[in-house]
């Protein structure tokens, strides 16, 4: 298990989201910060139906690949969560993915996550670089709520071709300054 858990909630293995949440991985580890990357497309996460039974026992209801990652979340030292934006707002994936995180929202399990930093990064279609906003301002909400910092965000508007974001110069340091920085906040 590396200390840093790369969450890629794009359906597109190797897509820009992908690329993205990797170079911020690598570069963290050139800081002497390992990781790890868990594709959500590749999981079985079905849908929090909102019972709290996570809260009563600490076992989710929901018998799927999200269990496991529970502990992995646990173990990790920080999260980089990555999406593109989807209709002004994250996958269907990552949604999914941040709905179940209420698990962490009890008295029992948020001191497993509490003062985690994490960083997210998002790769877009549109040039607007405002696109990502809502998404940005949804999953740091989302993360403030469980107290865990966020190191900061990535967005880089007008990319659409699968992993076309390496060929963008200033994306892909961006991207290496924000697994530096990630790495700092986790060894300070």
């Amino acid at each position: 298990m590396g200390d840093i858990l790369g969450i890629i909630g794009s359906p597109r293995i190797g897509g820009n989201t992908d690329v993205l949440v990797t170079e911020v991985l690598r570069s963290a580890a050139e800081s002497g910060v390992s990781g790890q990357v868990v594709h959500l497309a590749d999981l079985n996460i079905r849908e929090c139906i909102g019972c709290h039974a996570c809260w009563k026992d600490g076992v989710c209801l929901q018998d799927d690949d999200m269990c496991d990652l529970y502990r992995r979340i646990a173990e990790a030292k920080a999260l980089v969560l990555g999406s593109p934006v989807y209709w002004y707002g994250p996958t269907a994936l990552l949604k999914a993915f941040i709905d179940r995180l209420v698990y962490f929202n009890c008295p029992e399990t948020r001191k497993l996550i509490a003062g985690k930093p994490a960083a997210i990064v998002s790769p877009f279609e549109e040039e607007d670089p405002g696109v990502a906003d809502l998404l940005f301002a949804m999953v740091e909400r989302s993360l403030a709520y469980l107290q865990m910092p966020v190191a900061g965000c990535l967005g880089v508007p007008g990319v659409t071709k699968r992993g076309e974001v390496a060929q963008v110069d200033w994306a892909m340091q961006a991207a290496r300054d924000l697994g530096r920085k990630l790495a700092e906040r986790m060894t300070a």
